[in-house]
């Protein structure tokens, strides 16, 4: 059976890649490139159709396999994103005595000796396991605990083990193709996909991840995440406190509760900030399915928001942090410039990618974006989107970025996010919501010692000591006949250059030191405060006797 299965994937994808090999290598070497190019966007749109009719009937890992390519905006498609976007992680429930055998293996005793109550009927059952109402009573005393019980499918990890061995075989398929190889490194993907599966399908390793993530906001009682019941939980069975609160997406009850959507979808993405760059661990998975809201919870009028299911979960080391934190500031402040430092600092820009071109494209971005809501985002008119897509067509089709595989569940997590967020709330601002975060991150950076003084301090010397080349090597192309004058007052102006960036120069420098030295005597660093006051001085007398 498992060989079948193996053999059905192969058979799929390598179908697939035929397709691609003919319309789109062969067709357009023998003069049929047009019609490769009309066809495909349906071609793209019908092979992922395929696949997710596929991934519904065979369960497993395809489902994962989906939900994953489906947040790969920067190397797959639109027509295939879009298609696998709405791929649900659900499918037909297992046999309960299947389930009840699992559970028995795994703690050799009888389901009656575990639990006092077992409804044989699951509240979800998902690709790689399903989720039970039952109830125990409680080691000390005898009071009964309402939990629900997550249950691994019988015999997933041989499943699991035989998709991800066929799905190797097809990334090294893929890899063999140079265009693809030069923009993706396919086996790697597949091996972050394979790691980050297999800490799936580890229960024990989900309820560490819960009291994490409990423990990060446990001084915050608006946030609520279930108890453990470690004597009730193994590597294939999950035992958890039952939580009765109302879907993040139950409108209508949200309503009923007296509760405001925009306040919950204020407070999540507050919550998910927090997660990301302060805490530095996130819940990788917020569908709906995992969040609720808890009315009443806190004090009369309080409420909660209730996070389960940290199967799924991310973590950022201090690079990637302060790369995000650059992104998150530049945003924050429209500076497209900075943006651009954040983004070499990630590492998602390919080389040879035209900085200035993207620079200013990401400027023009903030100048007619920035600020509007996402209402006014999908209400944009077709001109104004298409003139963009013009003015800036070479940095769109050439997309010079690759979002690097760490960064895989970061950027599903936040597509998601930002789609509930708007749910809630069609007039949601994320522009609202990131600026007060913006401004705590730069007084965080500033606060966090004399670095940035000296950081800034030394671009500024930097350029200002570049100044004066800079200017004779306009005037060598003057010479040189490279650059051609056509009013004389400019001609003028310009042999009085050199001597003026001269002065120009000795002017930032003073201006730069005399900030530095501020700074420094405030942060109460007197000597190097004292030779910043120095230096001030001589570049003042430069700056005088050079007139």
């Amino acid at each position: 059976m498992l060989r079948i299965r193996y053999r059905r994937i192969l058979w799929f994808f390598g179908r697939v890649i035929l397709s691609v090999i003919w319309w789109d290598i062969l067709l357009p070497k023998i003069g049929l490139r047009r019609l490769s190019q009309n066809t495909r966007p349906n071609r793209l749109q019908s092979a992922a159709r395929q696949f997710r009719a596929l991934a519904v009937q065979m369960g497993g890992v395809m489902i994962k396999v989906g939900q994953f390519l489906s947040a790969r905006l920067d190397v797959l498609p639109r027509e295939v994103t879009d298609e696998l976007s709405g791929l649900q992680d659900e499918v037909r429930p297992e046999n309960f005595a299947d389930i009840r055998a699992v559970i028995e293996n795994e703690f050799s005793a009888s389901l009656a000796e575990l639990f006092s109550h077992f409804d044989p009927q699951p509240l979800a059952a998902a690709s790689i396991g399903q989720v039970h109402r039952a109830r125990f009573f409680a080691e000390t005393g005898r009071e009964e605990l309402d939990i629900v019980v997550k249950v691994q499918r019988p015999n997933i990890e041989a499943i699991v083990s035989v998709d991800l061995d066929a799905l190797r075989v097809v990334s090294r398929w893929i890899d063999l193709y140079p265009p693809i190889r030069r923009r993706i490194d396919t086996p790697a993907l597949m091996e972050e996909f394979s790691k980050s599966l297999l800490e799936e399908i580890d229960y024990l390793q989900e309820g560490r991840n819960a009291e994490t993530f409990a423990t990060n906001f446990s001084k915050q009682s608006d946030v609520r995440v279930p108890h453990v019941y470690w004597n009730r939980t193994t590597l294939l069975v999950l035992a958890l406190e039952y939580i009765q609160a109302i879907k993040i997406t139950d409108y209508p009850a949200l309503a009923a509760a007296g509760l405001s959507r925009s306040a919950v979808a204020e407070r999540l993405f507050a919550t998910y900030l927090q997660q990301i760059f302060e805490d530095r661990f996130f819940h990788a998975d917020p569908h709906p399915g995992n969040l609720f809201v808890l009315p009443a919870a806190v004090e009369e009028g309080g409420w909660q928001l209730v996070f389960v299911d940290f199967g799924m979960t991310g973590g950022l080391n201090q690079k990637m942090l302060n790369g995000l934190r650059e992104v998150l500031i530049a945003v924050g402040t429209q500076d497209a410039a900075r943006l651009i430092s954040a983004y070499r600092l990630l590492g998602i820009l390919l080389p040879g990618a035209d900085l200035e071109a993207i620079q200013n494209a990401s400027a023009v971005a903030f100048s007619r974006f920035w600020g509007r809501t996402a209402p006014e985002l999908s209400s944009l008119g077709r001109d104004e989107i298409l003139q963009f897509a013009q003015e800036f067509s070479d940095v769109l089709y050439e997309m010079p970025f690759q979002i690097p595989e760490n960064f895989i569940l970061l950027g599903r997590c936040i597509g998601i996010l930002s789609g509930i967020c708007s749910g809630l709330d069609p007039e949601f601002n994320i522009w609202q919501q990131i600026v007060p975060y913006t401004r705590i991150l730069v007084d965080d950076q500033r606060g966090g010692g004399l670095d940035w003084v000296f950081k800034e301090l030394g671009d500024t010397v930097r350029i200002a000591a570049a100044l004066p080349r800079r200017s004779e090597e306009l005037l060598n192309r003057l010479e040189q006949g490279k650059l051609s004058i056509q009013n004389p007052e400019i001609q003028r102006q310009l042999e009085r250059l050199p001597k003026a960036l001269h002065g120009l120069s000795a002017a930032v420098v003073f201006a730069a030191l005399v900030s530095g030295s501020i700074q420094l005597y405030l942060a109460g660093t007197l000597d190097l405060a004292a030779v910043g006051a120095a230096g001030a001085i001589v570049a003042l007398a430069i700056l005088l006797l050079g007139r």
